[in-house]
């Protein structure tokens, strides 16, 4: 197989991923679009969906159990079993009455979620050089925000034309078809029956060294100890909460505050999730750019982050604003903003530990950013009604701005034999 083959398999890998992301984040997204309707079929108030919400990213939260077994089984098997768990809760929640029963449906539904970021980042660590690591995590983020994107329109069409609970039976079913398709035809390359032993190889070279798997079990509290760890989670946990926000509180936000109906909110609310997918090429892009100009990958990624935390700051006027369509660019802003810096803080995970510890720290990582959704979608829930969203989307506008100080304080670049001039152009 030639150099060229090679590559394009491993996009294809990468594209099939997404497609996964696509239906992980599609699923994410129907609940907040049904909302303005389950909330009248079945009288859930606001503070009960604020519940809902958090029991949802309590969910996320066991990520590391996600990103453990997928280091332990591997990712082909692993993340079957996660995407056929989460598709068949998404059609158990076409069965609920009350908001009890969607708390505990959006629980474990969160756990099997939640192994999406940790399953990107082992693929991207298992399948790409240094060079192309942060262009394959921008693309499965892609996944992420035209998932989101596509939620609105989607379910909001099968709200019309059928009922909520249809809408849920249907997106379920999508992702068992997208499990079987994933049984067919993905493999990591150590077991690709495409891949010769010389091409296995190949695969190997432009890899950091000092990141190669030990052959260990992954240690979580080897991970914790480590200053690397917590340089990406707080950043993380700070960051985080506007994707919640986006995805989980923009329809509420829309029809509560801006007076949108179903079919207003079907034609915007996907849009700052369109401005999301420009974001996740956006950061990797500004990474290149600053490599090609002598800038270290790790402080390359320091300074895209930066660039999407300064660029998340307008987030702040969204309640001041008079017309809604204005507040609707400000989210658009909000979600390449996000993007351009999460997606950059995510692949880190990647840069910075070896091959078998990826998906354990990414799901560690992600515990800490849904954690940080966690409390910041409680308070809504809870505030919401009395104080409104704009101390909200204020608080969104500055809080990466201390995600980027703690990204420079702590993080520090690992060393090793691949240290060298030939990862000075890695994405």
């Amino acid at each position: 197989m030639s150099a060229r083959a090679i590559k394009g398999l491993r996009w294809w890998m990468v594209g099939l991923f997404t497609m996964g992301t696509v239906l992980n984040y599609l699923t994410r997204a129907a609940l907040s679009v049904a909302a303005p309707t389950i909330t009248k079929d079945v009288g859930v108030t606001t503070e009960q969906y604020g519940w809902i919400t958090t029991f949802f990213q309590i969910g996320l939260m066991m990520s590391p159990i996600c990103g453990y077994v997928l280091d332990i089984i591997g990712l082909k098997v692993g993340f079957a079993l996660f995407a056929a768990a989460w598709s068949v809760i998404t059609m158990a929640h076409g069965l609920a009455n009350n908001w009890q029963t969607f708390a505990w449906l959006r629980g474990f539904m969160g756990f099997a979620e939640s192994s999406a970021h940790p399953s990107g980042m082992k693929l991207a660590s298992e399948w790409f050089p240094a060079k192309e690591r942060g262009l394959a995590g921008g693309l499965y983020n892609v996944g992420a925000s035209v998932g989101s994107m596509v939620a609105a329109p989607l379910i909001a069409l099968a709200i019309l034309v059928y009922n909520w609970r249809l809408a849920f039976v249907i997106a379920g079913a999508a992702g068992v078809v997208f499990v079987i398709l994933w049984l067919i035809f993905f493999h990591s390359p150590d077991r690709h029956p495409a891949l010769s032993d010389a091409e296995r190889t190949k695969i190997a070279e432009g890899k950091e060294a000092h990141l190669v798997s030990d052959g260990r079990r992954p240690s979580m509290s080897k991970v914790l100890r480590q200053r690397n760890f917590w340089g990406i989670a707080i950043p993380r946990f700070l960051a985080d909460p506007t994707w919640g926000t986006l995805a989980l509180w923009v329809p509420l936000y829309l029809t509560m505050t801006r007076g949108f109906d179903l079919k207003q909110i079907a034609m915007f609310a996907w849009l700052p999730f369109l401005a999301a997918d420009a974001g996740s090429m956006f950061g990797p892009v500004v990474v290149l750019w600053l490599q090609k100009r002598g800038v270290g990958l790790i402080n390359a990624r320091r300074g895209a982050f930066t660039l999407g935390a300064l660029l998340m700051t307008p987030m702040m006027f969204v309640g001041f604003v008079d017309s809604p369509y204005a507040a609707i660019a400000l989210l658009c802003l909000g979600g390449f903003a996000h993007q351009t810096l999460s997606v950059t803080v995510i692949t880190m995970a990647a840069d910075l530990f070896r091959h078998n510890e990826v998906a354990t720290v990414a799901g560690l990582a992600g515990t800490c950013g849904n954690l940080g959704v966690a409390i910041f979608t409680f308070l809504i829930g809870t505030w919401v009604t009395t104080v409104g969203y704009d101390p909200f989307f204020i608080a969104l506008g500055v809080l990466d701005l201390f995600g980027a100080i703690v990204l420079w304080t702590l993080v520090r670049e690992r060393t090793g034999p691949a240290s060298s001039p030939a990862l000075a152009t890695s994405t």
